[in-house]
């Protein structure tokens, strides 16, 4: 342990430079190129005090209760739906993640997906592998005049938007949000107004719960016998077996897929019913994964979590109140974290107004279940504040930072 700041563990083969970034202020750094199994993780976590994680690992109730240490989580992804936010929330540890750093990566390999799919290039590389010279334009066209229908435009999708704009695709999108079209992207009123109209469909939704088979059977037949489908998104979004239905029945012209309802560990045996299939992409949850975007992300959540273990800082946590607070010179910063009910903060005024300490600067925000309370304080920090600061009613935990 360098400085005594605490341990650090980071799963999932997170880039190097976030690990050089933690062990640069000072803190041991564990760096796993797998994930951890529940038991396993929920030992590891006795003595972290920072979790860092991807898309396979999952982080529940149950082992955010037993981490007594813990104070941060990064999601060095995009989606935070394995880890439990409410249960992080009431534990007052505060989560980030990359919402931003891969989204050109995966809009690129989308894009890239529909010019393989709209010339048949999956058939024509088995083709020559086995050895088949087979020179042909039958179904092949291009992009260029094609409707893309974009499901879910958020950052993904309003940027695969654009990029497919500039190669000549009209774009409509479906989104269950208010948001603003770019270019001449036209918004539809329906996801099946979207589904009827598009030559390519592809899919970039959020990992909540409720786009569970969001795509199944009845869409598959709203779409055009000739379309091309792409799932860039989550594996459960998409009724798999419906989506290899609709490809034996010969009414979808390709298919790409990136995620899957089962993912194995790397290296490890893979089964989906569409394996094989005519003119279909498989690609093993890649989307995201170029090192441009793995650094990129690796930058953007290391320094989210730095920027709160040494500065208490909240600005884009995914669960937490929202707070950036300058540091204030020659100063000790207490942070409190506790319940949004009434009398919490009269209660820590009060800890205060029966001290001699001078408060420096001061923040609160609040979310609808937790409150968040940065002050800085002139003189070190005593035992007795703190404890007192633990004893208000409502406090979930206290931090001192100095």
């Amino acid at each position: 342990m360098a400085n005594g700041k605490g341990k650090i563990l980071l799963l999932e083969n997170i880039h190097n430079d976030a690990c050089r970034a933690f062990e640069a202020h000072g803190y041991e750094v564990e760096c796993l190129s797998k994930s951890l199994g529940k038991a396993e993780l929920q030992e590891s976590l006795k003595d972290v005090v920072a979790l860092g994680v991807r898309s396979k690992t999952e982080v529940t109730a149950e082992m955010i209760k037993a981490s007594k240490k813990l104070s941060v989580v990064g999601a060095f992804c995009i989606g935070t739906d394995k880890i439990n936010l409410a249960a992080s929330s009431e534990a007052g540890i505060p989560v980030f993640n990359a919402p931003f750093s891969n989204t050109r990566s995966v809009a690129e390999l989308a894009l890239g997906h529909m010019l393989a799919l709209l010339r048949f290039i999956p058939d024509r590389n088995n083709e020559m592998h086995q050895g088949i010279w087979k020179k042909t334009a039958s179904g092949s066209v291009e992009l260029r005049g094609k409707t893309l229908g974009i499901i879910g435009y958020g950052n993904i999708g309003s940027q695969l938007s654009v990029l497919a704009e500039s190669l000549g695709m009209n774009v409509v999108y479906y989104d269950n949000c208010e948001k603003l079209s770019l270019g001449n992207a036209v918004r539809m009123h329906t996801m099946e107004e979207a589904l009827r109209v598009a030559d390519v469909v592809s899919v970039h939704v959020s990992g909540q719960v409720e786009n569970t088979n969001l795509i199944g059977a009845p869409q598959f037949q709203m779409m055009k016998t000739d379309a091309i489908f792409i799932n860039l998104s989550r594996g459960f979004v998409v009724d798999i077996d419906a989506l290899a239905a609709r490809v034996q029945s010969g009414k979808l012209k390709g298919v790409a897929v990136d995620v899957f309802p089962v993912e194995p560990d790397s290296g490890e045996k893979f089964y989906s019913p569409l394996q094989g299939l005519p003119n279909t992409l498989l690609t093993p949850h890649v989307a995201g994964s170029t090192q441009e975007a793995q650094r990129e992300i690796s930058e953007f959540v290391s320094s989210k979590m730095l920027h709160f273990l040494s500065r208490g800082d909240t600005r884009l946590s995914v669960n937490f109140p929202q707070i950036e607070l300058q540091q204030q010179t020659e100063s000790h910063r207490i942070l409190h974290i506790h319940k949004n009910i009434a009398g919490v903060i009269a209660g820590v005024s009060q800890v205060f107004a029966a001290s001699d300490y001078n408060i420096t600067g001061q923040s609160l925000r609040t979310t609808q279940d937790i409150g968040y309370a940065i002050f800085d304080v002139s003189s070190t920090v005593s035992k007795e504040i703190l404890d007192a600061l633990w004893a208000v009613p409502g406090t979930i935990k206290v931090r001192v930072l100095s």
